[in-house]
């Protein structure tokens, strides 16, 4: 359990990043998890880049920090890239190599419990959906 709130987690779920409204967003989504309460809002502004990108809502201490590290890591990406960070983080999540992914390795950590992947997963299903132009909630059950 000790790997799951790592320094890196804990920092980013008490100080996130990048957390509130975003001036001159032109693409949002949310997320929501039911099984645990989780809300997450990710805001972008993005045309062939992510300019900026924010979020906010409320959620355990997971999630936060999994969307804090997304904000970090997808600012500058163009939509493509953006995607295929989506995919490596979901195989990190799912145990996968962590190789090349700076401080969102500390995700890694929640591999071994089942719930606590869809905390980490949330904000990044919202991001596919704000990049995609979604309008309806995305939901960690399928």
């Amino acid at each position: 359990m000790n790997d799951l709130y790592q320094k890196t987690i804990v920092d980013h779920a008490r100080r996130p990043r990048n957390f509130g409204q975003l001036a001159g967003a032109n693409r949002s989504a949310q997320g929501v998890n039911p099984l645990c309460g989780d809300e997450i809002t990710v805001h972008l502004s993005a045309s062939d880049r992510i300019e900026a990108v924010s979020f906010e809502g409320a959620g355990c201490a997971v999630c936060l920090a999994s969307a804090s590290l997304m904000t970090l890591a997808v600012s500058g990406l163009s939509p493509a890239e953006a995607g295929r960070l989506v995919q490596r983080v979901r195989e990190l999540v799912a145990g996968g190599d962590g190789a090349n992914l700076g401080d969102l390795q500390a995700l890694q950590g929640v591999s071994p419990f089942p719930a606590r992947q869809k905390c980490a997963l949330l904000a990044w299903r919202a991001l596919e959906a704000a990049l995609a132009g979604e309008a309806a909630a995305v939901s960690t059950e399928l």
